[in-house]
């Protein structure tokens, strides 16, 4: 976890703070769950795959900061405008030519991703305060109300939308980030219990799709890219990601390795993937390139 989540935690908490000024533009879409519109580029990177079929099915992405495309530091004015911001989600959908609705939230916890009143990392709320990325910024998709939570959001969508093909689930890590802030020895001693929680949390979030959500197709779940794979610590990532795994299959999801995804080019840079180009520098959030390796993982792991 820590490959991630102790190099990171000041990057993300500040983006607790960030999420609340900064973090979670979304693609535009209506509150009904339709697109709005589609850049260029998603235009033709979509219409050369899509042309196929005059029926693209639906791609339903949830998570965090990283499926969102979030970039800290930029213009606050950046934040207000929800295209500027290109997760793996999109790149995925434009290669496979299907419809996206990106419901990610920058700093959503496993908690709540379920329970909009349960502590995040800046999406509903921020370690502090009561505002978060959602109280400031627009996502990619329009809630029904500030009291949905992303789970209910999905649920919904499921029920409305029986085209989706595609589901993908990517979250956990900012239930790392937490635990080191809030701990004395930066979460050290309790990773073994994060990851179990998370795990919970997880299990009782992709169960939900299965049943209430009615969702019997692909769901993928993305697991974390380390930000230092020569530091021992990044072992505390895989703890993370196998919670994260088991729970993907107990509910007869697929797993995009995002850790495996990451390595071979960190470990040519010395195992910083920082200098590999695969992580924004000063930032936990990936570049446009780390963002084309989990789209890549994504893709490897879709049945034709």
């Amino acid at each position: 976890m820590s490959g991630l989540v102790r190099r990171g935690v000041r990057s993300l908490v500040a983006v607790g703070v960030l999420l609340t000024s900064a973090a979670c533009s979304p693609a535009a879409t209506s509150s009904a769950g339709e697109p709005a519109g589609e850049s260029a580029g998603e235009s033709a990177a979509a219409g050369s795959t899509a042309s196929e079929s005059s029926s693209p099915g639906g791609y339903l992405a949830l998570g965090d900061s990283v499926p969102f495309g979030y970039r800290a530091g930029e213009p606050a004015d950046t934040y207000r405008d929800p295209t500027a911001f290109v997760g793996y989600p999109q790149l995925v959908a434009d290669h496979l030519g299907l419809d996206l609705l990106n419901a990610s939230c920058p700093g959503e916890t496993t908690a709540s991703f379920s329970d909009v009143t349960a502590q995040s990392n800046g999406c509903e709320n921020s370690p502090g305060s009561d505002s978060g990325f959602r109280t400031a910024f627009p996502l990619h998709v329009d809630y029904a109300s500030a009291e949905q939570s992303q789970l209910d959001y999905a649920v919904s969508a499921l029920q409305q939308n029986e085209d989706v093909q595609l589901v993908t689930l990517q979250i956990g890590a900012n239930d790392g980030f937490l635990c080191q802030a809030n701990t004395p020895d930066q979460c050290s001693s309790e990773v073994d219990s994060v990851a179990t929680t998370v795990q919970t949390n997880v299990d009782a979030i992709l169960s939900t799709l299965r049943g209430k959500g009615g969702y019997d197709g692909t769901i993928v779940v993305v697991t974390y890219y380390a930000l230092d794979y020569s530091d021992s610590q990044a072992s505390e990532t895989q703890q993370l990601n196998d919670g994260i795994t088991r729970a993907a299959k107990d509910n007869d999801a697929l797993v995009a390795d995002g850790f495996a995804a990451f390595q071979p080019g960190a470990e040519k840079a010395g195992g910083s993937s920082t200098a590999a180009g695969l992580v924004r520098p000063n930032d936990v959030h990936p570049t446009e390139q780390g963002q084309q390796l989990l789209a890549d993982a994504v893709i490897a792991v879709v049945p034709d």
